[in-house]
């Protein structure tokens, strides 16, 4: 029986690329050629400089194809993987010119991680959906504003673009790939193989830890949220918080959310959960952890929590129960 041609999958590896955002995908394409019975997938690792790519853990991966050197085939799909690094990075204009010219060929093109960061300096988010890791979507949106940042999503297709969340959330974007491509069924035996989520439950936001940060703003401000921390059971409403800092509820709400960005009540929220997901990890039960973080009931916890996680009090505590 004759097979469809196998469909290039191109991967972008920088130096200082992260392994696992490489790896991951390719092996989750790898194991769709082994479970649908056919070469489906062609893969193609490709770097920017002859020799080996050093990756962020060290380790050293031997590109196929280089950048400017080797005339480079039509990708069905082109993705490009994260680098710690990439932050605080400015991209080569050729390279990025690269990316523009085999991006507008490939069917499909993406990022995994922090990649979305060199997308978007190519210009090529703008105006789209994208998701990239938690740790780095401050600093996209405000390096590029004109990117409509999903944070909580583990992945995100718009149109031709398909960008995945932090790390390991690049093999759940290959596996929805390989869905679209040769149907549930094997996608289904793949995250089998690999013991892996079919669907993940939940978003990245719950393992986000971007709302742990020091007090700031002025410093009545701060004395305020330095007091909140400890006192989570306390009476924490607007009025209660306006009344610490000397002002009066509508001034002290418009100077938090001046100096903060964010409400006094959303601001509360956030350290409440940020405080219940510390004790749920060391054990703590939902019904004591709701009344320790000032929740009136434990209905109202779980819903707090899910809203702003993806997953349930019990759901994430259970992660970290130590199994002998």
């Amino acid at each position: 029986m004759r097979h469809a041609p196998a469909r290039r999958i191109g991967l972008l590896a920088l130096p200082g690329a992260q392994m696992l955002d490489i790896a991951g995908p390719l092996d989750v394409f790898a194991e769709a050629n082994v479970q649908s019975g056919k070469p489906a997938y062609m893969l193609s690792v490709v770097s920017t400089a002859k020799g080996p790519v050093v990756t962020s853990s060290g380790l050293r991966l031997t590109p196929d194809l280089v950048t400017g050197v080797d005339r480079m085939p039509a990708f069905d799909t082109l993705l490009v993987a994260g680098a710690p690094h990439f932050v605080n990075f400015s991209p080569d204009p050729a390279l990025l010119d690269w990316l523009k010219r085999e991006t507008k060929r490939a069917r499909r093109f993406g990022s995994v991680c922090s990649g979305a960061l060199i997308l978007a300096a190519a210009g090529l988010l703008d105006g789209r959906r994208a998701t990239t890791h938690w740790a780095v979507a401050d600093r996209m949106a405000e390096r590029f504003p004109n990117v409509k940042l999903e944070i909580d999503a583990i992945h995100v297709r718009d149109g031709a673009l398909r960008t995945a969340a932090g790390v390991t959330a690049g093999l759940d974007l290959a596996l929805a790939l390989v869905e679209e491509d040769l149907g549930r069924e094997v996608a289904k035996k793949v995250a089998s193989r690999l013991v892996m989520f079919f669907k993940r439950p939940g978003g990245q936001l719950q393992f986000s830890r971007r709302g742990e940060a020091n007090p700031a703003g002025r410093s009545a401000l701060q004395e305020v949220q330095r007091w909140v921390a400890a006192n989570l059971a306390s009476d924490v409403a607007l009025p209660a918080l306006a009344a610490r800092a000397g002002l009066s509820p509508r001034h002290f709400a418009r100077l938090f959310r001046h100096e903060i960005g964010t409400t006094p009540s959303a601001w509360v929220e956030s350290v409440r959960i940020d405080t219940a997901r510390h004790l749920l990890e060391a054990g703590e039960r939902p019904k004591q952890v709701a009344a320790a973080c000032g929740f009136n009931d434990v209905d109202t916890f779980r819903r707090a929590f899910v809203r702003r996680t993806g997953v349930t009090p019990a759901e994430y505590r259970r992660r970290y129960e130590t199994v002998i």
